[in-house]
């Protein structure tokens, strides 16, 4: 397939890596700073994201928030503008799941398909092409893109209509932000009792308190190997979603305020580029001890 590919960061890069290798074409934006690695591997170089999509048969955005998706998708000169009727637009972003409907809405308008496709598992899955990809969509257009999917992913899942992708990602993100605070809280405990946070955390993963955080999140804590990752800044924009979510809903998710707070503090003692798993940074500052002190 001809495929287009907007947002080249730490996840959209060795995303867009592993298509190329798949066999596929790729046309990429070449206005800002390109990895040299993907121009190498072969990327063909478009001067405007209109002319990605005239180019491509799908279009894939990868970047960070709902107004940087507004504005690839329906900027002057923009996806939008290069797009003929039968073409796909498949947004791997986080953003907001009212938005997505939005832009979905108008994507189909103009006699094209749309799905939304975020995804978890970090720049390690990234990489290794083992991310969970949480799909809101048409079934038929979800079976017609599902072959690239598996390139980039294990664990793909058809979860409903336009937006419910999205939505799933915003649970996503609540578990894991409330996950790592509980890991962050576990370790000081441990640390601060006079245990071995290294010897705790190596004896929970064998227990029912076992799980993807306290594997790698955990190590990061006790390493202190905070270096993104999955940079504190976007978990905010992430549970921002869920909060602003929540109040439409009239819904209290009074664990994903107090976490958010938490992630406000990181920001505010200069962490918003850290890892998230970062946060426990804060627990530490509360605390005046470190897990690995």
């Amino acid at each position: 397939m001809k495929i287009g590919f907007v947002g080249l960061g730490i996840m959209g890069r060795p995303m867009a890596q592993n298509l190329i290798k798949g066999g596929h074409a790729l046309f990429v934006y070449g206005k800002r700073r390109l990895p040299e690695d993907v121009r190498a591997a072969g990327a063909t170089v478009c001067d405007s994201l209109k002319k990605i999509a005239e180019e491509s048969e799908i279009v894939i955005v990868m970047v960070p928030d709902t107004p940087d998706v507004k504005s690839v998708l329906f900027d002057p000169e923009g996806i939008a503008d290069g797009l003929s009727p039968g073409k796909i637009v498949v947004d791997m972003s986080s953003i907001s799941p009212i938005e997505t409907k939005r832009f979905a809405a108008e994507i189909n308008r103009r006699g094209c398909d749309y799905l939304d496709a975020p995804v978890s598992g970090g720049e390690v899955g990234a990489k290794a092409g083992s991310l969970t990809i949480m799909v809101g969509g048409p079934e038929p257009v979800f079976e017609k893109v599902k072959p690239l999917f598996a390139l980039m992913g294990k664990n793909i899942t058809l979860v409903g209509g336009n937006g419910d992708g999205q939505t799933t990602k915003v649970a996503n993100q609540i578990i894991v932000a409330l996950t790592i605070e509980a890991v962050g809280e576990a370790l000081l405990f441990a640390s601060r009792a006079g245990a071995n946070p290294a010897k705790v955390r190596e004896a929970l993963m064998g227990g029912f308190a076992s799980s993807r955080i306290l594997e790698i999140h955990g190590e990061r804590m006790i390493k202190r190997t905070f270096e993104p990752g999955f940079r504190i800044e976007l978990h905010q924009k992430d549970l921002g979603l869920a909060l602003e979510g929540a109040r439409a809903l009239s819904l209290s998710l009074p664990n994903s305020a107090a976490t958010q707070e938490l992630f406000n503090a990181a920001a505010a003692l200069g962490g918003k580029a850290w890892d998230h798993s970062g946060l426990v940074r804060v627990l530490e500052h509360l605390a005046g001890h470190k897990v690995a002190g």
